[in-house]
């Protein structure tokens, strides 16, 4: 799959909250080919601090306007000087990296579970689901109310369930104290969020006997597997999350 090295207008800076915006991109040319789960490594410009370019999770992408979407948290120096961007800048990103999540086989019933910004690379995958036929549910967690984001956009694509941990909006508690995962059974779950919660929709999995691949948040420098520090212990021994991963089957995870 072609990668790239280049600079992308931005067109629009959609403000979700105070944590979370939305980069929209417009590309110079027509876009490469770009799969669920793949990301991009963004350069900060303007920032002393900020020498390593951050990951960041294709959100969703639009072909026929050769736009894709960055859903980003802030979270420090880097993600704020992001957030300052406005319409009519560039971002220089090299995309699209990583593997993705694999296909359903036809039939099978599909969850896809995420918790805070992991559910960033859930739309992407959504739609090309929906483009495939599939039909999904989704899982979603956040910790309140005013950190739940784009509620409207995935129940455009599927039934959603919802969990904060402190009850203000859908279920309270954990993402796996839905009681949906004990109404309902899955065949093939793809998930991203925190470790902990991805650890825990893992065991569920392994409990019900669905399959589940895991989309890893692991911290990177260079993004093409030089630096080392994104490397993630399996059963196959320790590979980079950024050329390996960031998709991997629970199974290959010594979790």
């Amino acid at each position: 799959m072609t990668k790239r090295i280049e600079s992308l207008k931005v067109i629009e800076n959609l403000r979700l909250n105070k944590e979370y915006f939305i980069l929209s991109l417009l590309s110079p040319g027509t876009l490469p080919e770009m799969k669920p789960a793949q990301f991009a490594q963004v350069r900060v410009e303007g920032s002393p601090d900020t020498f390593l370019r951050r990951p960041i999770s294709i959100h969703d992408v639009d072909y026929k306007k050769n736009t894709l979407k960055l859903l980003v948290q802030i979270l420090g120096k880097g993600t704020e000087t992001l957030s300052r961007l406005s319409q009519g800048d560039f971002l220089n990103l090299i995309y699209p990296l990583g593997n993705s999540f694999s296909m359903p086989q036809a039939g099978q019933k599909v969850l896809l579970a995420g918790g805070g910004c992991g559910i960033a690379p859930l739309l992407f995958m959504a739609k090309y689901l929906r483009d495939n036929g599939f039909n999904m549910d989704f899982l979603l967690g956040f910790r309140n109310r005013d950190r739940v984001i784009e509620y409207e956009e995935y129940s455009s694509l599927g039934k959603v369930f919802l969990t904060t941990e402190d009850g203000s909006m859908g279920e309270k508690g954990f993402l796996t104290d839905h009681p949906v995962l004990k109404e309902k059974s899955y065949d093939q779950v793809y998930c991203c969020g925190p470790e902990p919660m991805m650890k825990a929709v893992a065991a569920w999995c392994r409990v019900t006997g669905a399959a589940c691949e895991v989309s890893l948040e692991n911290l990177m420098g260079c993004g093409i597997g030089a630096c080392l520090c994104c490397v993630v212990d399996t059963v196959r021994g320790n590979l980079c999350t950024c050329i390996d991963g960031p998709v991997f089957n629970i199974n290959d995870l010594k979790w």
